[in-house]
């Protein structure tokens, strides 16, 4: 997918809504406690501030019932970027209604403003006319670099596009470029090995379906595994499982064996009666015949399986852990297996919000060829979905 780049864009002494994802996890006390997704937008906003830009940067963060919630202020990601960016990123917080805001009419070249949470005003997620209108009213150019958004048909991601001259920023040029890059077919990229995590099979599925005739393997973790176990018959305790997938994940492992790909579940796994650190646990084979135990990490035979098609891959896509990684107790395969794809030499990318916390964790950054911000926009596109955000751009 070919988008314009925000090179390509005359942004000098001229207002550019920028639209990132800076929906960033808060602790209790309002701290930021992972800056990752804020971090990836610096290229962006750094670039359009040396051109000269009077920069609008926007975003929302978290789900606050489409009215203003202290809860979800941007507050402490204004503080963050004025101290990012060494200059005072002021938040500007009524700007709903009414006339332009002095705030943004005054900004100078080469400055920015921030504004408050988007979704404080229920026009944003529906892509309402008036305040898609209210919005493009601000701003004589649009950038968006909110991969992470591009699912979602909303008022700051679709509608403002259509009424402004529009580019892409380096963050969703560069997501298209690696994400596309596990779409190719290239006998280069063989063996390419997706692996699956995390809790939910039902998100998992449209990428099976879409990538099983351009893979060689798929090995499935976490708890979306036992979802494809009980289809085989397994026992699985107390282990989350999504009963109404399981006909579903029937027919994949059906499409895999007649494409000859290697879906690989778990050997053996490590379960407990709870998730705590303190829980009493064991490492058992794949049936859980105990109702009170769940599986909580796949074991070490299965870690020493996934390895073996890991070691020799050239192309790797991770989407969530092996395990309950944030307890240390299970988080033996998630640690192992993302220290196999590090040491690699394959063209890997890591995706999910779990997935970036688990490279945290394990002090893993930097170790991947690519880590995606995208979370539900990478599955969404790498499932062959088209996603409204990036047909907006590519429309002239």
């Amino acid at each position: 997918m070919k988008l314009p780049h925000v090179k390509d864009a005359n942004v000098k002494g001229k207002r550019v809504f920028l639209r990132c994802d800076l929906n960033v996890p808060l602790n209790e006390w309002g701290m930021i406690t992972d800056t990752n997704r804020i971090d990836s937008s610096l290229k962006t906003i750094r670039y359009l501030l040396e051109k000269g830009a009077k920069l609008i940067i926007t975003s929302h963060l978290g789900r606050p019932k489409n009215k203003p919630d202290p809860e979800f202020s941007l507050k402490p990601v204004a503080k963050y970027l004025t101290e990012a960016l060494g200059a005072e990123i002021p938040l500007v917080e009524n700007y709903y209604e009414g006339g332009i805001p002095d705030a943004i009419t005054k900004i100078a070249d080469g400055h920015a403003v921030l504004l408050e949470n988007l979704r404080f005003h229920p026009g944003e997620e529906a892509n309402d006319p008036a305040f898609v209108s209210r919005l493009a009213s601000f701003a004589d150019v649009y950038v968006n670099d909110a991969f992470g958004t591009c699912h979602r048909a909303h008022a700051s991601v679709v509608g403002i596009a259509q009424k402004l001259p529009h580019y892409a920023g380096f963050l969703i040029v560069d997501e298209v470029e690696n994400l596309g890059r596990l779409m190719e077919t290239d006998e280069a990229g063989k063996p390419f090995v997706v692996v699956l995590g995390g809790a939910k099979v039902s998100d998992k599925i449209g990428i099976i379906e879409n990538l099983i005739d351009k893979v060689d393997a798929i090995l499935i973790g976490g708890g979306m595994a036992f979802t494809f176990l009980k289809a085989l018959g397994h026992s699985v305790g107390r282990s989350l499982v999504q009963d109404d997938f399981i006909g579903a994940v029937g027919g994949l492992m059906e499409r895999a064996k007649t494409a000859g790909v290697k879906l690989e579940l778990p050997d053996d796994l490590v379960i407990a009666d709870d998730t705590h650190a303190g829980a009493e646990w064991k490492v058992s084979g794949v049936d859980i015949e105990d109702s009170l135990w769940m599986g909580l990490d796949i074991g070490p035979k299965t870690i020493s399986k996934f390895r073996g098609y890991l070691v020799n891959a050239r192309k790797v896509f991770i989407n969530g852990p092996m395990g309950v990684f944030e307890t240390d107790l299970f988080a033996n395969g998630t640690r192992d297996i993302f220290r196999v794809v590090a040491s690699s030499n394959a063209f890997s990318v890591i995706g999910g919000g779990d997935s970036v916390a688990a490279v945290n964790k394990f002090q893993l950054t930097g170790r991947f060829s690519f880590v995606s911000t995208g979370g539900g926009a990478s599955l969404e596109f790498l499932s062959g979905v088209e996603l409204p955000g990036l047909v907006a751009l590519s429309a002239k």
